[in-house]
């Protein structure tokens, strides 16, 4: 018998499920984010497949890779039989795929930090994991809170977030813009973004764009090609070419490893910890 698909609304996002089916046991992820939540929220023994970037938690790491974003093995993922499919929004040629198959899928776009938990609330729903779901939404939203609350006093520093460029150069820097959980991690560790009001979550920063928007600060958040401890002061010194700008003169250039810091999902309280307790060193 053909499954009646229907479209769920939940917190702004939208996903596809079968109207009658039962919560899913056989789980492949596509979309690292949604991997770590279904593990926080409990449900992580139902994983049967992750992507090529997935890391955490450690126990993703004996599964089976069927690609990413750019690359889904199609073939593979059908034949594992999975359930229920978590993938990006844009992966339309995948969803084609999956309704012939009359597999049920999340359909995950980027959003802010209120899509963070609204997310995961909606997951819970789906995998009949509601309470523990709300728990953990709960917290992320209470410290995010108390975070706020405690920065608002403070001078808040005109920030540059740069999430990749070049090793050891300034070509290809790419910045947080005024949208996107990037943008509002910032704002809640209690900063100014210098490119809040362009209206993107990714902006390709040209030097020239950057001396115009003269940082106090700039933050480099580094998930791959982690320099060595004993490599961070090369590569912040890249940034003396641009001499004038604040950040530079003053010595206020920050590294922050670690995948967490660009993954939206249940760590992300603690990553917009860490940026307010580099920019805010003192409690």
């Amino acid at each position: 018998m053909s499954l009646r698909w229907r479209h769920v609304f939940f917190a702004g996002l939208v996903f596809l499920v079968a109207a009658t089916q039962a919560p899913p046991r056989r789980i492949i992820s596509l979309v690292p984010a949604l991997t770590e939540m279904v593990y926080a929220i409990g449900a992580g023994d139902r994983m049967i497949a992750v992507s090529s970037y997935d890391q955490e938690p450690a126990a993703v790491r004996q599964l089976p890779r069927v690609g990413a974003l750019l690359d889904p093995d199609v073939e593979r993922i059908i034949a594992m039989r999975a359930d229920l499919v978590l993938l990006y929004g844009s992966q339309t040629d995948l969803m084609t795929q999956l309704k012939r198959s009359s597999i049920p899928f999340y359909e995950y776009r980027h959003g802010g930090l209120a899509a963070v938990t609204g997310t995961i609330r909606a997951l819970g729903q789906r995998l009949s994991r509601a309470a523990a779901a709300e728990q953990v939404a709960s917290e992320i939203e209470r410290r995010l809170a108390t975070l706020r609350r405690r920065t608002a006093g403070r001078l808040k520093p005109r920030t540059l977030l740069v999430f990749t460029r070049e090793r050891r150069s300034l070509r290809n820097i790419y910045a947080s813009g005024g949208r996107g959980f990037l943008h509002d991690m910032l704002e809640a560790a209690g900063a100014t973004n210098v490119l809040a009001d362009i209206a993107a979550e990714s902006v390709q920063a040209s030097s020239e764009l950057i001396l115009a928007r003269a940082p106090e600060v700039i933050l480099e958040l580094r998930a791959e090609d982690i320099p060595a401890p004993s490599a961070v002061s090369a590569e912040i010194e890249s940034w003396r070419t641009l001499a004038s700008i604040p950040a530079v003169k003053h010595h206020r250039i920050y590294f922050l490893p670690g995948r967490s810091y660009v993954v939206p999902g249940p760590k992300i309280a603690e990553s917009a910890e860490g940026i307010a307790g580099v920019l805010h060193p003192n409690p």
